[in-house]
């Protein structure tokens, strides 16, 4: 079949082409934990094992052996709709310390399974959500219903650790804002002795309530949802520690002017956490006593606009000293006890691990790469090399290091003195390869893809523009890697576009300052840097038509399409805005306060950047797409900004998808939904 006729039904057979990697490893100093779907159009999520004395890769799991995945409780369809997870089967699972004890949720059935042994269903009180293994391996903490329970795994004891008469009180989950914005995805846990657990209550009593109704099918009654928008009252979240013999207290911290519970961990200090203010400028990282509850500050972070939340901060080493980051004007830094210990320039993006005085994390010095470094006591060093993105983890003697490139995605354990061992990637190889061609644009030097048509050659007519950013602060698109995205993109451009990835001010990846340039403005700058980014691909590769340019873009991306036809039409002739913030009033708390503040100090600043504003400015075309099920960015956002545009009298497009959350995963649809575009596009500047 011709490429350009085959790749969309292959994109939405693989997943975008993530069906076959494999993810969520575990590694030890003789084997690898880690799952993987069975190939490339396999949405089936298995659990293996890789041997590092031979190298042979063994299916634990299959989940074909387990049951029906329709079966799943309401508290995991949302916990995988957070997570972005296109899989089904066994998409998490949780260790003892040594990695050979296993237990994992299934259909809400609870599994525990022993290397060397087959997996056994263990009896609960109620369908299983985030099961969390001590580390000593025998018993199991869980969630089911609003209860947090633990099992015993050696008698079958299943004791009530936590439960409310309430039924707007919930124990041992995260609430919306810390899944989908803090980056805390879970809530409870164990210290490392297993004889106690740490666990937050989460009542909704003061969060508003939305309703999702499903139109395609009247039948079904809409599902109600604890939504907290800009401004309006969070959930209250406390922590609690029980010694599961019937005693526990409360972690005490001013939650009044504290109320976001931002990272939490137990270690063989005690438990730490990081808590911060409403209005995000001030994080403490606070130690408590699991006796009496008592909290004290080791350290306190400010900052102006906000204080950025990064992943594995906070963390103590095995002599206590305190792991986090620290920023400057121009770089996050490795901080230890407060003081940096990395170079000026190198930006921290995670910290992976700290284990004795070694601390594993993620950084990078050139935005379109990320690297894998160790500090330690012989100071600082980087473990991954060559253009791309690079993670890991270690044990013991062991490196695990997986490794995205330009060319593909690589995973391979190396020990000293040992041979390679490589955990195979059974992704698909999409029809069209990316021919991408980096720049970097105007003084601010902003990191650009440039995609052609294969057939296109020097000389040739100029070619009609597709810019395609993401361009906000949750993530890079202008990385040297592979993804779905440059292969769509690549697609775009065979079908007679050339197509520019540009990352702007306010993606992460190039210091604190450049970060919180969007600070009480989240649009102005990144719509200016796709300009500057447009007209410098047109200036030094001379194969753009500037006067066909169009825009797409999904969640932030597709606000900056919207905007784009909206606020510079002399630049961008159409737009397509798929699942678009349009009312910055209908996004939640902490991730739309965090650059806009709250709007009642701020109404300006919700007005000015919501896009019901200039909808009497449209002049272009622009397809608003949205998924009706969506409840992160709610259809509200487009069926508003449609609703401004009709009412004055600006012809536009909407295109609903039924029963589609934020991404649509529906192989039918997604696939149909990329040739709409195209189609689109084509009509009005191809």
């Amino acid at each position: 079949m011709d490429p350009i006729e085959a790749f969309p039904e292959q994109s939405a057979r693989t997943g975008r082409f993530t069906f076959g990697l494999p993810r969520a490893f575990t590694l030890t100093d003789t084997h690898v934990l880690f799952l993987r779907t069975r190939g490339p159009e396999d949405r089936a999520s298995c659990l293996w094992s890789l041997d590092l004395s031979d190298g042979r890769e063994q299916l634990l799991v299959a989940p074909e052996r387990l049951g029906d995945d329709e079966q799943l409780p309401e508290a995991e369809r949302v916990r995988r709709e957070r997570s972005r997870e296109r899989t089904s089967g066994v998409v998490a699972y949780s260790t003892d310390r040594a990695a050979r004890q296993i237990v994992f949720a299934a259909q809400g059935a609870l599994y525990h399974l022993e290397l060397g042994a087959e997996p056994r269903q263990v009896p609960t009180a109620g369908p299983v959500v985030d099961p969390r293994i001590d580390p000593t391996g025998r018993r199991v903490a869980y969630v089911t219903g609003r209860e947090l329970r633990v099992v015993d795994l050696a008698d079958g004891n299943d004791l009530l650790v936590a439960e409310d008469k309430d039924p707007e009180v919930g124990w041992g989950l995260p609430e919306h804002v810390a899944a989908e914005s803090m980056g805390r995805t879970r809530g409870h846990w164990w210290p490392p002795d297993g004889t106690r657990l740490l666990a937050a209550r989460v009542d909704l009593n003061p969060v508003q309530r939305w309703w999702i109704a499903d139109p395609a099918n009247p039948d079904r009654p809409p599902r109600e949802i604890a939504y907290p928008a800009a401004g309006t009252p969070n959930a209250d979240v406390t922590l609690h520690a029980f010694d599961l013999a019937g005693r526990s207290v409360e972690v005490r911290w001013d939650r009044t002017t504290y109320e976001y519970l931002a990272a939490v961990r137990w270690d063989a200090h005690g438990p730490l956490l990081a808590v911060q203010s409403r209005d995000q400028q001030t994080v403490l990282m606070l130690a408590a006593d699991p006796e009496t509850g008592e909290t004290r500050v080791l350290h306190e972070q400010h900052d102006p606009a906000w204080v950025e939340l990064v992943h594995g901060s906070p963390a103590r080493t095995e002599s206590g000293r305190l792991v986090h980051t620290e920023d400057d004007a121009e770089t996050r830094h490795l901080a230890l006890d407060g003081v940096p210990v990395t170079p000026d320039g190198l930006q921290v993006r995670s910290i992976l691990d700290v284990s004795g005085e070694a601390v594993l994390f993620e950084a990078n010095d050139e935005p379109t790469e990320c690297h894998l470094w160790l500090y330690d006591e012989r100071g600082l060093r980087q473990l991954s090399s060559g253009a791309g993105s690079h993670s890991g983890s270690v044990a013991a003697n062991a490196l695990l290091l997986t490794s995205n490139t330009e060319s593909g995605q690589q995973f391979v354990v190396r020990r000293d003195g040992q041979p390679e061992r490589v955990i195979e990637a059974l992704n698909a190889v999409p029809v069209v390869t990316p021919r991408i061609t980096w720049l970097r644009a105007g003084e601010l030097e902003l990191r650009t893809a440039l995609l052609l048509p294969s057939w296109h050659r020097p000389g040739d007519d100029p070619l009609p523009v597709l810019m395609s950013p993401y361009g906000g602060p949750a993530m890079q698109l202008a990385r040297r890697t592979s993804s779905g995205a440059f292969a769509t993109a690549q697609w775009f451009a065979e079908s007679g576009f050339a197509v520019v990835i540009a990352d702007g001010r306010g993606t992460p990846g190039r210091g604190p300052a450049w970060e919180k340039t969007v600070h009480l403005d989240s649009l102005t700058a990144p719509l200016e840097d796709q300009v500057t980014a447009l007209h410098a691909a047109a200036e030094q590769s001379g194969a753009l038509d500037l006067s066909r340019v169009a825009m797409r873009g999904w969640s932030y991306g597709g606000l900056l399409a919207a905007a784009a036809v909206l606020l510079r039409p002399d630049v961008f002739h159409a737009a397509v805005a798929g699942a678009a913030p349009a009312d910055q009033r209908l996004y939640d708390t902490h991730w739309r306060e965090r650059f806009l503040g709250h709007p009642d100090e701020h109404p300006d600043v919700y007005d000015r950047l919501s896009l019901t504003t200039y909808a009497a400015d449209l002049r272009r075309p622009l397809l608003l797409v949205h998924g009706l099920a969506d409840d992160n960015v709610l259809v509200a956002h487009t069926l508003r900004l449609s609703a401004a545009l009709l009412a004055a009298g600006r012809p536009h497009q909407v295109l609903p998808l039924p029963a589609a959350t934020h991404m649509p995963t529906d192989q039918t649809t997604a696939a149909a939904l990329l040739r709409y575009e195209l189609t689109f596009l084509s009509t009005h500047v191809l």
